[in-house]
């Protein structure tokens, strides 16, 4: 399937629904038909359709980007509990993630896609032991995807741009590139957005439009707020987007509030990124 460059979408998580016919209703009301969605995994966003999840999806009627996977026993409640559990990081959960990963492969490709995002879990600075491990279990993901024809991106968030700039260069796989949230570099307080994209510009598969706050606290999370309304600079960051040469769609995630004032400040997201984009 190909978007015209720079296609608004959602993610479907961020609606908070269950089954295709809810999300559809949403994206009506929105009146936006690209999505990023959710793989159906049930720890991170589980769809009534079950198996039957592609073949409803297919027959939806929108466009999907991409599928996105989580993890069961990701915690998310502390900067640190996520660290412990997120992504491949766990040396224990390593094996059963790879099974999963697997999983989410053929899910992938049985929606029609060719696109698949997850948080690979928190890099190792190169002095650490366990940064080898680490990278070739990252290596086995890439060699997985290319095996299946199919891209993966690391979203963005829990390294500096420089560090997952070096792990993608070590790296050197074709099949790995990056799922750019700027919200998540302010909310794990890990740089500047806008360099952090001339950094990875090449590497830039994906992205999801997201803003926030940093922390006053250290070691706390930061303030995700709508668009435009926090510290990202939602206008410069596209701008600069533009200026690496990227073309793909723009999804808005949005992981704070009910599902209401989600879809409110989705809505809100959708008409700020259009004014952005054409002023």
């Amino acid at each position: 399937m190909t978007l015209p460059p720079l296609s608004i979408g959602v993610c479907s998580w961020s609606l908070q629904v269950t089954s295709i016919p809810e999300l559809k209703g949403f994206l009506d009301r929105l009146g936006c038909d690209v999505v990023q969605i959710a793989c159906g995994d049930p720890h991170h966003a589980d769809w009534k359709e079950g198996d039957n999840l592609p073949q409803a999806a297919g027959a939806a009627g929108f466009r999907m980007t991409g599928a996105m996977l989580g993890f069961p026993g990701e915690d998310y409640t502390t900067p640190q509990t996520i660290q412990k559990t997120g992504g491949f990081g766990d040396p224990k959960t390593r094996p059963e993630r790879l099974d999963r990963f697997k999983w989410a492969l053929d899910r992938t490709l049985a929606l029609g896609l060719r696109d698949l995002m997850l948080h690979a879990g928190f890099l190792p600075e190169p002095s650490d032991p366990d940064r080898k491990p680490f990278l070739d279990t990252l290596a086995k993901v890439g060699d997985l995807a290319k095996a299946k024809g199919v891209t993966i991106a690391f979203e963005t968030g829990q390294e500096t741009a420089d560090l997952l700039l070096l792990t993608m260069k070590e790296l050197n796989s074709p099949n790995l590139m990056v799922n750019f949230d700027p919200a998540n570099m302010i909310l794990y307080d890990k740089g500047d957005p806008l360099r952090a994209v001339e950094l990875l510009g090449p590497y830039i598969r994906s992205v999801h439009v997201k803003d926030a706050n940093r922390t006053k606290v250290t070691g706390t999370w930061g303030e995700e707020v709508p668009l435009g309304k926090g510290q990202v600079n939602i206008e410069k960051w596209l701008e600069t987007l533009k200026k690496v040469g990227y073309q793909g769609p723009l999804c808005i995630e949005r992981e704070v509030g009910n599902q209401e004032e989600r879809y409110r400040d989705i809505a809100y997201g959708i008409g700020y990124v259009n004014e952005c984009l054409t002023s």
